[in-house]
């Protein structure tokens, strides 16, 4: 393998490989960047630099029998009684488990992973057999997030957290070049070059693991810690524990038997950039919980911080209420001038989807398109074999090796010494297989002059925009039907074109009536069309409204007339989701009631950021 030492740059995923080997409790690191960085180089290297400790490979397409272990099919023959034979999961035990591309695993193999982290011990409970063994492991992680996202409480249980870039510097690229040409050329003459520095840095590794319980942790420090956590906004208490221990590696290997303010600073670096929730840091007031710590002052000034800012969020709250009649009648004279003349808003900024992939079946239909979304079953022979069934009608698509271990135990009693394996009906099993398919997503969206009012369109459109960007790489298709004057409008057809969506988008307008039932009635007309075309994609219809209904073509009462309309559509077999928008000191709660008469997921627009329209989407797959 190429020496870990030897490679160029990337210092900071170095020190937090060492960092995890250091101190296990840590919790491993997830190392995420753009492709062609040397992740994958560094993490294989690491093993010449350690003693007694191997870095396990998991494959993506490892099945789950081979990760957790199965029945032992020679063993259970033989013997007549059911015997366990190990998985991966016990190879990795008090070793390095390493899986590259770790957002592209299969959900199965996730979920056991994060259970197997969480008690350090692997159960398996399948096929008549009960067994349990021990499996603590540094769980290493590598990702290209072009590719997609973790979820959320599987990205948590990385201890650190390392973004990597390409180097920038030619010099330094020359060297790379020359470094992996030579080593290509003769690998174990350019492995001896390094032999020395591999050995003391495996020297200073063994050091400072065993210097570590030495290391005294003050309540000073402790409370800085705790501090930081806070400031960075991340949820839990594990965010501070992970802090505490990896200072605690950091002074250990720098021969230190206690902890000060620059090890919480380097150690902030490596476990909050995937745990900040909302950037609240400061680094004057991190500068001057440091001088605190250094000069020995009492850092118990919490009650008057919060009786400021209580006095100080009082005082606004009572300016913002004070406020509420002059909003409303601005939103009024906004809507009025709207109404006669059109204003068009830009495409606001747009943004990286974050948690697009939704790992959950969407349902239970089996599906033959093809898309990168989510998760479906299929009809076909083809897509991921993710577990074995009992064949409830005519067998097709055997699952052979689920077969054989359902006949094994039994061959004991077969008396037809010319069959070597004998199968009955009863051990028969036939595969489940899944894979991911595409969605057709229609925007219907409210753009009368309601919605010029401070500027909510502006959200919209970067939210529709964004998604559609990441359409383009799921494969997804995406539309828009926007509703106002006295009329519905497909201002976007169902499509994957980026350019096309952008300049239709842009010369979006807003002003003019609002007529919701057309509105609805366009967008539902145009998914069932587009189900007739495709009927192996999932339809999703995103209404965007206030729910105030004022214009009918059929001289009825508006908002009857949607509610009605709405009414008609529960049944259908579309997924809708309703985005209230009203905004104001007074609510009439119309689209809220418009949702529960369609069957439709409803959320509220003031409480969702632009990037979030698109996780209310696949909350609801």
């Amino acid at each position: 393998m190429f020496p870990f030492v030897a490679v160029q740059g990337q210092e900071k995923l170095k020190k937090a490989l060492c960092l995890c080997v250091i101190n296990p409790k840590i919790g491993g690191v997830l190392i995420s960047g753009e492709k062609g960085t040397g992740k994958t180089t560094l993490v294989r290297g690491l093993e010449e630099v350690l003693c007694n400790t191997k870095v396990i490979n998991l494959p993506l397409n490892i099945t789950e029998d081979n990760l957790i272990g199965m029945l032992d099919i020679e063993k259970t023959l033989k013997l007549g009684k059911k015997q366990f034979q190990y998985g991966l999961l016990k190879e990795a035990n008090k070793n390095i488990l390493y899986v590259d591309e770790i957002n592209l695993l299969g959900e199965n193999i996730t979920n056991k992973i994060l259970e197997t982290v969480a008690i350090k011990e692997n159960y398996v409970e399948r096929e008549g057999l009960s067994f349990s063994h021990e499996s603590d492991f540094i769980l290493i992680g590598s990702m290209n997030p072009e590719e997609g996202e973790l979820r959320p409480h599987f990205l948590d249980k990385f201890g650190l957290f390392v973004h990597t870039q390409g180097i920038k510097e030619v010099g330094k690229r020359v060297r790379i070049i020359k470094d992996r040409l030579e080593f290509e050329k003769e690998p174990i003459k350019f492995i001896e070059k390094y032999r020395e520095k591999t050995k003391l840095l495996a020297q200073q590794i063994l050091e400072a693991k065993k210097n570590l319980d030495k290391i005294k942790v003050s309540e000073q420090i402790m409370r800085l810690a705790s501090k930081v956590i806070i400031e960075a906004n991340a949820q839990g208490n594990r965010a501070e524990i992970i802090l505490i221990e990896t200072a605690k590696a950091i002074a250990s290997l720098e021969k230190r038997n206690y902890l000060n303010a620059e090890d919480i600073k380097e150690a902030m670096e490596f476990v909050l950039p995937h745990r900040i929730c909302e950037r609240k840091e400061n680094d004057d007031s991190f500068k001057n919980n440091c001088q605190d710590i250094e000069k020995d002052k009492n850092l118990d000034n919490d009650k008057n911080n919060v009786n400021d800012d209580n006095s100080e969020n009082a005082e606004n709250r009572e300016k913002n209420f004070d406020n509420k009649e002059e909003d409303i009648e601005d939103n009024g004279e906004n809507i009025a001038t709207n109404e006669e003349n059109d204003e068009i808003f830009q495409i606001g900024k747009t943004f990286k989807i974050k948690e697009i992939v939704n790992n959950k079946l969407f349902d239970e239909k089996k599906r033959k398109g093809y898309g990168k979304r989510c998760k479906t079953k299929v009809s076909m022979i083809k897509g991921r074999y993710v577990k074995s069934i009992k064949p409830k009608n005519d067998i097709y698509d055997l699952a052979f090796d689920a077969t054989l271990r359902a006949a094994a135990p039994y061959q004991i009693y077969n008396e037809d010494k010319n069959l070597k394996i004998k199968v009955t009906k009863e051990n028969i099993r036939v595969k489940v297989r899944e894979k991911r398919t595409g969605t057709t997503i229609l925007f219907v969206v409210d753009s009368s002059g309601s919605m010029g009012a401070k500027k909510r369109m502006v959200a919209v459109k970067a939210a529709i925009m964004s998604l559609l960007k990441d359409a383009y790489e799921k494969r997804d298709k995406v539309g828009m039907v926007s509703f106002r004057k006295d009329r519905g409008e497909e201002i976007l057809k169902i499509t994957r074109s980026v350019d096309l969506a952008k300049k239709k988008l842009k010369n979006l307008s807003t002003g003019g009536k609002t007529p919701l039932g057309e509105g609805i009635l366009k967008g539902f007309n145009i998914l069932k069309k587009e189900i007739k075309k495709d009927k192996e994609s999932i339809p999703i219809m995103v209404l965007i409204s206030d729910g105030k209904a004022n214009y009918s073509h059929y001289g009825e009462n508006p908002v009857e007339e949607s509610l009605k309309i709405a009414t008609t559509l529960k049944q259908e077999k579309i997924k809708k989701i309703v985005i209230d928008s009203e905004e104001g000191f007074v609510k009439l709660g119309l689209a809220k009631t418009l949702a529960e008469k369609m069957g439709a997921t409803y959320y509220k627009l003031e409480d969702l950021k632009a990037q979030e329209l698109i996780k209310v989407i696949n909350n609801n797959k």
